[in-house]
């Protein structure tokens, strides 16, 4: 499910990708001999991704690497003594892949070569300019991931759903002064539309929208994992829930939070939510919302 906006003009494609050919030319990514050393990017990012330790299927998700791809990959770097291939010690299924003695040295090299390298372009600005570039940096790729997010409706029963749904119950239960139980979630047979996101095939978030009357729907349980928070996930999720109620022939959305998630509260009230007195006898509420949905 995509988000809707203005087009996306000429001008801003032809911005992304000028830079995009700017930066991967300024740090050698189209080198056979990346950072100097005598591999491409490709086995350079390979190896980094290893670290400490990563099933060949982590690799593949995290990567977006075909599996065939990658087990060249891994088999090079292999042939190079850089990398040795087990069985994953909790689960037979899986192959673990693990760098070496030699692989964690060239690891080891790689960075420090990566980091002076990013220090010699940070060197020619000035202190503001520099804090300018890195902070700039930091918006570019959270929004970079915002855009990569795909928001799906899935089965409210099916195993990512469970998952989103387990992870909101367990904050709950440590923020609530009161506690929270998976037994104050709303039955699957009560979610007409469940949104899970899903960054790189990841499950990250979700809400479910239930519909309380013909022209009324409630936005319930929406959550995002904290990895993928400071991204606008939330608002975007929220987005995507008010367009699939107004699609359900909704005119209106209602909403509760608890007293104490006082930046869910205040996401509501910027995104057109007026308090209204409270429509239900949720235990957990202590703000209740609503918002009319145009079209």
């Amino acid at each position: 499910m995509r988000q809707k906006s203005a087009s996306v003009s000429a001008a801003q494609v032809r911005t992304l990708r000028r830079f995009n050919r700017y930066f991967t030319r300024r740090i050698g990514v189209l080198d056979d001999h990346y950072l100097g050393q005598d591999r491409p990017l490709g086995e350079a990012r390979l190896l980094f991704e290893i670290g400490a330790g990563a099933s060949l299927k982590e690799l593949r998700t995290r990567l977006g690497l075909d599996a065939g791809y990658l087990s060249r990959m891994v088999r090079a770097l292999e042939r190079q003594e850089l990398v040795r291939v087990t069985v994953h010690p909790a689960d037979s299924r899986l192959r673990l892949a693990e760098l070496t003695e030699t692989g964690r040295a060239e690891l080891a090299e790689q960075n420090r070569r990566a980091d002076g390298l990013a220090e010699g372009l940070l060197r020619g600005l000035s202190a503001e300019q520099r804090g300018r570039l890195t902070e700039a940096v930091a918006v570019a790729e959270r929004l970079l991931r915002l855009a990569a997010v795909e928001v799906r409706a899935v089965d409210a029963v099916s195993a990512d759903a469970r998952a989103c749904l387990a992870g909101f119950a367990a904050e709950l239960d440590e923020r609530f002064p009161e506690g929270y139980d998976t037994a104050d979630l709303v039955p699957p047979e009560e979610i007409a539309v469940l949104l899970v996101a899903y960054e790189e095939e990841r499950a990250v978030g979700c809400g479910a929208l239930c519909a309380l009357d013909a022209g009324t729907a409630e936005i319930r349980h929406l959550w995002i994992h904290p990895d993928a928070r400071g991204l606008g996930l939330g608002r975007r999720l929220l987005t995507d829930l008010e367009r699939t109620a107004a699609g359900r022939g909704h005119h209106v959305v209602r909403l509760d939070t608890h007293a104490v998630l006082t930046e869910a509260a205040a996401m509501y009230r910027t995104s057109g939510y007026a308090e209204i007195p409270a429509y239900d006898d949720n235990p957990h509420a202590g703000y209740w919302f609503e918002k009319r949905l145009r079209g």
